[in-house]
């Protein structure tokens, strides 16, 4: 443990080196994952919020929500033998505000449920992030396909879908939008354990979400990135403790001939790798929660303080890998081979 500490303190370029590029990559990391995360919930919070449960569309719809149609009779069916189960409809629109200005939002209706906000005829209740556009309770909407006029209600935090804010209206208004008398979808909430009828398809929540457009696209892309990263930081660890080993053969040779044991020289190895990386990661997850707390409202940055703990997590454990593999030519080491390859 001293002979690590002295290397430490000897050297402290060479372990500052890795220390900030540590830092850098885990900080960059952190960042992109707050950006996937934001944009996950951004796409589709309105879902990601729901409990755990099932979710049915029609199966000739394809795995493509907005072309399934409920039968009546099935909706019925499944809402009279599922506790809690409703059923609900997504589509994207405009509202237009008193200066014909048109906001682009995704009109959601359902039957009654405590999942949603209840919404009476002739009302609307919207995400509040339409608060920033000006809107405030009270003011009055229109729309091409409704004759009558929207009266904002209320507002209600992180509802997004397809990255546009959601307004949630009477089941009358969105069938005289839509000129339809048939849902889209229904959603039972809790452990699947009805029988599923033969013109459904059951989706689990995180299966559903797969099938909005975009969002398995946008996600794979921001979490490889995020996972390439993460192996960089192996492979830097690795590449660094490999140049370090080489150039210090000459010294475990000594310290090997002098009676030290070769898992003392693995802990010193790893105590350097420890000290290193959580150091490097509590300033990078530090930064990374400042950034969470001061980012701008308009941004979709959402970094959980779990989601930091886990990256922590593994970045620790794949700097610890690194550091092993590299070191695994310790065990090689001949005392009086590595004192002749050079001086100390």
């Amino acid at each position: 443990m001293n002979i690590a500490w002295k290397e430490i303190r000897k050297n402290k370029g060479r372990f500052l080196i890795l220390g900030s590029i540590v830092f850098l990559v885990s900080l960059l990391t952190f960042i992109i994952s707050g950006l996937a995360n934001g944009l996950s919930q951004d796409n589709a919070a309105l879902i990601k919020d729901l409990p755990n449960g099932q979710f049915y569309m029609s199966k000739d719809a394809e795995e493509t929500y907005n072309l399934s149609k409920l039968d009546k009779d099935t909706q019925d069916k499944v809402l009279t033998k599922q506790k809690d189960a409703i059923a609900f409809s997504i589509q994207m629109g405009f509202l237009n505000d008193r200066t014909d200005k048109q906001h682009s939002v995704a009109f959601v209706t359902s039957t009654d449920t405590k999942l949603f906000p209840i919404v009476n005829k002739g009302e609307v209740v919207l995400d509040r992030s339409m608060e920033d556009d000006g809107i405030e309770i009270g003011d009055t909407f229109t729309n091409n396909q409704y004759s009558g006029e929207l009266i904002v209600k209320d507002f209600i935090d992180q509802s997004k879908f397809s990255h546009a804010p959601v307004a949630y209206i009477n089941t009358e208004d969105y069938q005289e939008m839509y000129r339809t008398s048939k849902m889209q979808l229904i959603f039972a909430p809790g452990e699947d354990s009805a029988e599923v009828p033969a013109e459904l398809k059951a989706f689990s929540k995180e299966a559903f979400l797969n099938t909005i457009p975009s969002y398995k696209a946008e996600q794979m892309s921001l979490n490889m990135i995020v996972w390439f990263l993460v192996v960089i930081s192996g492979m830097l660890f690795a590449i660094f403790f490999y140049m370090m080993n080489v150039q210090k053969m000459a010294l475990y040779g000594i310290l090997k001939a002098i009676g030290l044991k070769t898992s003392a020289l693995f802990k010193m190895m790893w105590t350097q790798m420890a000290f290193i990386t959580i150091l490097s990661l509590l300033l990078s997850a530090g930064l990374s929660q400042i950034f969470n707390r001061l980012a701008p409202s308009g941004m979709p940055f959402h970094l959980t303080f779990e989601t930091t703990i886990q990256l922590s997590l593994v970045f620790f454990i794949i700097g610890f890998i690194g550091a092993t593999l590299s070191g695994m030519q310790i065990k090689k080491v001949e005392p009086l081979q590595a004192i002749q390859q050079g001086e100390i």
